[in-house]
């Protein structure tokens, strides 16, 4: 069943700056093989369900491993019968936007 997911799995309690932590976590999705890209305050994952929430976990666990207090905040859309939806959704509002 192909999910797309938009997932923030943030640490807590290490400071002011966060993105050594945040590159380990992105660096797990990225080896993943899945469909991804990210943003700002995001990360959007493709793929089938199983293997999608297997992703967040590792990237999850990554830093709860070391100890640190994580955060995950997670948004699914998950559409039977279609793939790519991470594209289409954008190249939809693109052409309707003429961009």
């Amino acid at each position: 069943m192909n999910t797309l997911v938009a997932v923030a799995i943030a640490p807590f309690g290490v400071g002011d700056e966060l993105a050594p932590e945040v590159a380990e976590v992105v660096r797990v999705i990225r080896e993943s093989g899945l469909p991804n890209r990210t943003y700002s305050m995001f990360t959007e994952i493709e793929g089938p369900w199983d293997e999608v929430m297997q992703v967040v976990k590792d990237a999850t666990f990554v830093l709860a491993e070391k100890g640190i207090r994580t955060e995950v905040v997670l948004k699914a859309d998950i559409r039977p019968g279609h793939t790519g939806t991470m594209d289409k959704k954008v190249e939809r509002v693109d052409q309707i936007l003429g961009a």
